[in-house]
């Protein structure tokens, strides 16, 4: 199930994604009520209905099945303002996690030994079609990343591999923008460090979505296709399968900080093909195959980035001044 959140009137709703058309759940309990009082509360935040889901997806189902009976009851996607599929307060962020992409970059000291672990808020994220500032004062080297981001569904700590899967509710797309001139730091040796805090955390520094899919419509994360473009042009290719930690050796990997919640996300990294790769300033090396286009240079007023993954959708954003 693809559930997604939009806009009604000004306030937020959670619906279903089905066939490209979007099924507000409420709106059907109020023309013909089905839910009970429980339920609707349960409704209120996506973080609450990960945590109702075994009660909630029945009727969700339900509400599918209710609105293809009923005319006018599913707005296309495009005709819907959709917002970002959960606000999680913690995206916990992996980088350098595709062999590819440690290839046409400088590299910190930990890359492709452990994750690199860093952290961006809620505070940083955006829906489709919202745009992505640009701010001059932060930075002059805006990039873009597309990573498989996981929703956390069950709690838990210190959680084994082989278990690690249980815990995910599904999966969406991030767009891991980033400040490359905040991040990479040259060394009077000539070698580089990085600095994630400015470098990854601010405002619209995390577009989701379109929606979540639930992790059983994505049985096997490591066999997913990933891309992004830039003006129409094919930045990014690569497969899931090529990461160097697993979606379950990450969890395993953050859990051992910190309890992972219900509505917590997880992002994964992000395969070559960044306009980092072509900034031979900052350590880039360009190394792109399968028809990627190199970056003439990186995101500017009026540039489209969209992200796709392969069973979720295409996260569509255009960066303003």
């Amino acid at each position: 199930m693809k559930l997604v959140n939009f806009l009604v009137n000004g306030e937020t709703r959670m619906g279903v994604l089905d066939d490209g058309q979007v099924v507000d759940v409420l709106a059907l309990h109020e023309a013909q009520p089905f839910l009970d009082g429980a339920a609707v509360r349960a409704m209120s935040d996506t973080a609450s209905v990960i945590t109702h889901w075994v009660t909630l997806k029945p009727l969700f189902e339900d509400a599918v099945a209710r609105s293809r009976k009923t005319t006018g009851a599913r707005p296309r996607m495009e005709d819907v303002t959709l917002t970002a599929p959960i606000r999680p307060s913690t995206i916990l962020c992996s980088g350098s996690n595709y062999l590819s992409h440690n290839q046409e970059k400088a590299n910190a000291d930990t890359s492709g030994k452990e994750p690199e672990f860093f952290v961006k808020t809620g505070d940083c994220v955006i829906g489709s079609r919202e745009q992505i500032i640009h701010d001059p004062l932060l930075t002059s080297k805006l990039d873009g990343e597309v990573e498989l981001a996981v929703v956390i569904g069950k709690p838990g700590r210190h959680i084994a591999v082989e278990d690690a899967l249980d815990h995910v509710f599904g999966y969406t797309i991030v767009n891991d923008v980033t400040a490359r001139d905040r991040q990479v730091r040259r060394r009077p040796d000539g070698s580089y460090w990085y600095e994630l805090g400015r470098g990854k955390l601010f405002d619209t520094s995390a577009p989701m979505g379109p929606c979540i899919v639930t992790r059983d419509e994505l049985p096997d994360p490591q066999r997913i296709t990933v891309r992004s473009w830039v003006n129409g042009e094919l930045r990014q290719i690569s497969s899931t399968s090529q990461m160097i930690w697993t979606v379950a050796e990450l969890i395993h990997f953050f859990s051992i900080n910190m309890t992972l919640r219900p509505g917590m996300v997880i992002i994964t990294g992000t395969p070559s093909g960044t306009a980092w790769s072509t900034d031979h300033e900052l350590g880039g090396h360009w190394v792109g195959t399968n028809g990627m286009v190199p970056a003439p240079g990186y995101l500017k007023k009026g540039d489209v980035i969209v992200c796709e993954i392969d069973g979720i959708g295409r996260l569509e954003n255009a960066v303003a001044a």
